[in-house]
């Protein structure tokens, strides 16, 4: 099994790794701000702070998910290719690396700018990107 096509999919875990750290160093000093102790806090989730916070922290969070959404196809689609032997076909890593890149900035503009058309644009980019590679891992293991 070819490491080439996986590389980007640790990359992108990795990077999910990152935004969970920045969303939790975003949102902890802002809960306390808000008088939450989470020491004291019995039940609920995360994302139930969202209302309360600053616009600019509950963005972190929304990205922090939407990379446990989607992602989770792409990571599929990449082991798929890898099993099937096509991962070290230029395309497909070049696919990988796309989708992996596009996410990062993705996560990167919804972090900090959150302009949605932008940030729908460079979604519909990844989501390609995406498409393209799982046809391609189809048609790898037929």
């Amino acid at each position: 099994m070819s490491a080439n096509v996986l590389t980007p999919a640790a990359v992108l875990v990795l990077w999910s790794l990152v935004m969970l750290f920045w969303m939790a160093g975003t949102r902890l000093p802002n809960a306390k701000k808000l008088g939450v102790d989470i020491s004291k806090t019995v039940g609920g989730r995360g994302s139930d702070l969202d209302p309360m916070l600053p616009p600019q922290a509950a963005w972190k969070s929304h990205n922090y998910a939407h990379l446990m959404e989607q992602p989770t196809i792409f990571y599929a689609t990449i082991a798929i290719v890898a099993i099937a032997g096509a991962g070290t076909d230029g395309v497909n890593v070049a696919l990988a690396w796309g989708y992996t890149l596009i996410r990062i900035v993705h996560s990167i503009w919804q972090a900090t700018v959150n302009k949605v058309q932008t940030r729908f644009l460079l979604f519909l980019a990844s989501t390609f990107c995406l498409i393209v590679l799982a046809i391609r891992a189809l048609i790898a293991t037929l």
